[in-house]
């Protein structure tokens, strides 16, 4: 690390006293680069073993990297955390101007503890940290709580605004944290651990210049990845029709969860692919700050006000690929417009649209089956396609207005567990699946993946590039999947957008981390990444994770995947060769 590198500065944030402090800490960012690596080892630290995810002693750990602010695509914000969903290892990474905005305000990480006895935000401008009154905010959608502390805020330089919505606020299991509106930190339950410190919001400003070793160097290789990025074919895909695009592709492919994965393709694909919302509902791109690709896709939905003839309100809606799956063909909504309807409510509200998705999915599911009883539902019947009771349905969940929904609220693993239907329930160690059933490593990379998401090493890619056209054995594909995964790390501790991974090549990353101050080579690189995964998977088994006890839903080899090898056998074999390598690398590296 460079001198006077504001990166080695940790602020810790006691919310219980209403008190901060700042450590400095290159001792982590100069073991683990930054982001994931530090945000590891931090989470090793400051949280209990066999902590309550909803307890004041569960951290809130933001980290950034040294590449943030200095290079484009390097513009993540890595969360970790227990998880309220699984009870396990959290980890969450949002875009925006979030990482950016941290590194300006003087910071490389930031850890906050405790319970306010009333609802606060906190607003951090650079040094300064204040504890704001948020008893008027709480119980506001994500919207109009981030307009009231924009206009509130007066902090310089640039600024990122992370808030709860209802989700966060009454704990559901899966709710998220919105940063400038249409980036979020989703999955596994940030938002609940935020409504359980009753933490409104976070927001952060900031105007630090960063140190360079060598500006000359700097402003060259900037210049390089810059039109690299910008000329990339992958690149322009994110830019014109954003992850949308995938929506044809992976039906053609019969990848694509339809109607709680009854089926892997979906008749009405076209009705709500990238192109038709590109054609008749996009309304501008965005970007993440220091990126110049734009692959925010914002639409347009005009819509008459119920009571006011010739009268229009538009609301402006961001969709990606992963939420049409999960509230478009999860569900077998057709409507481009229903699908943005839809969006727009859980979107206020501040729930993860696809832990949302797959659980309205088995609740449509075990509706069908009796395994729900109309007291339970309250009166609500759902019908694949049906927009309106979806909508009631998810409104139901986000105010946990029974015990079922309740149960809902905590995913789709603990209703299954209690209510029956754990066959069709599909999560994958307690998080629920991505849209990708394109094959076995699809599945077990999330069954394996750290936080068991599908971005941990990339399976459905494996299953696509590789498998369907030659076989590997479970061993062969655990290998893989690991090698992957561990680089990752290394790419996440650097906080660099995964849509880049091709882009940040090893021998790019050592180029570029000399011009911040660090010395070294590849086989650094891999050393450490694979330390970092071990240092989250350490932090699992001393939370309770087990590989006995993950659960293969039945429903992943009932209905045909692309490749053949997607047997329960094999997942078995793989998932018992994952466990004696993981715990094997554990091991030595302790």
């Amino acid at each position: 690390m460079l001198n006077n590198d504001p990166l080695e500065n940790v602020l810790y944030i006691d919310l219980s006293k209403r008190t901060f402090a700042v450590e400095k800490r290159g001792d982590l960012f100069e073991k683990y680069i930054g982001g994931a690596g530090v945000a590891s080892a931090l989470l090793d630290e400051t949280c209990p073993p066999g902590c309550d995810p909803l307890g004041p002693g569960n951290p809130i750990i933001l980290a950034v990297g040294p590449l943030t602010a200095l290079f484009p695509l390097a513009s993540k914000t890595v969360a970790m955390f227990k998880s309220p969903l699984t009870g396990n290892f959290g980890e969450s990474h949002c875009g925006g101007r979030s990482a950016v905005a941290i590194r300006m305000a003087g910071y490389g990480a930031i850890v906050i503890k405790g319970t306010s006895s009333i609802p606060v935000y906190i607003s951090i401008d650079g040094s300064r940290v204040y504890f704001r009154d948020a008893s008027s905010l709480w119980g506001m959608g994500i919207f109009a709580a981030g307009r009231i502390i924009r206009e509130n805020e007066t902090g310089s330089g640039l600024r990122t605004i992370m808030r709860i919505g209802r989700a966060g606020e009454n704990l559901v299991s899966y709710a998220c944290v919105t940063s400038e509106t249409y980036r979020h930190f989703g999955r596994l339950g940030l938002g609940a651990v935020f409504g359980s410190k009753n933490l409104k919001a976070l927001a952060i400003s900031g105007k630090s210049s960063l140190p360079v070793s060598d500006q000359k160097t700097y402003t060259k290789i900037y210049e390089e990845v810059y039109k690299t990025a910008v000329n990339s074919a992958v690149m322009k895909k994110y830019h014109d029709l954003g992850t949308a695009e995938n929506i044809v592709p992976l039906n053609n492919f019969g990848g694509l969860p339809t109607r709680n994965l009854t089926a892997a393709r979906f008749e009405n694909a076209a009705d709500i692919s990238g192109e038709t919302f590109a054609e008749h509902y996009l309304g501008r791109r965005l970007g993440c700050s220091h990126c110049p690709i734009g692959c925010i896709h914002i639409a347009a939905l005009r819509e008459p006000y119920e009571d006011e003839a010739y009268f229009y309100k538009t609301s402006m809606i961001s969709y990606d690929y992963e939420p049409i799956y999960s509230l478009g063909s999860m569900l077998g909504i057709s409507s481009a417009k229903g699908f943005l309807k839809l969006m727009d409510k859980v979107e206020a509200w501040g729930a993860d649209a696809m832990s949302l998705g797959v659980v309205l999915a088995w609740f449509t599911e075990a509706l069908q089956k009796g395994l729900i009883t109309e007291k339970e539902a309250m009166g609500v019947r759902l019908e694949w396609g049906d927009v309106g009771g979806y909508l009631k349905a998810a409104r139901h969940i986000v105010d946990r207005s029974n015990d079922f929904y309740k149960a809902l609220g905590r995913g789709v693993e603990y209703a299954s567990s209690v209510y029956g239907g754990e066959s069709f329930a599909l999560a994958f160690g307690g998080n629920e699946m991505p849209g990708y059933h394109t094959g076995p490593a699809a599945h077990l990379g999330v069954l394996i993946g750290a936080r068991h998401s599908h971005l941990d090493n990339g399976g459905y890619a494996t299953d696509q590039k590789t498998l369907v056209k030659q076989k590997m054995t479970p061993r062969e594909l655990v290998d893989s999947l690991i090698d992957e995964e561990s680089w990752r790390q290394i790419l996440s501790s650097l906080v660099v957008c995964f849509f880049a991974r091709g882009l940040y090549s090893p021998e790019l990353v050592i180029r570029l981390l000399a011009v911040a101050g660090f010395d070294l080579s590849e086989d650094d690189l891999r050393r450490i990444g694979r330390d970092i995964y071990n240092e989250k998977y350490r932090f699992k088994i001393r939370e309770g994770f087990a590989f006995n006890s993950l659960r293969i839903p039945e429903r992943i080899f009932e209905t045909p995947s692309p490749v053949d090898s997607l047997n329960e056998r094999y997942l078995r074999d793989a998932l018992a060769y994952a466990r004696e390598t993981i715990t094997k690398g554990i091991t030595a590296g302790t």
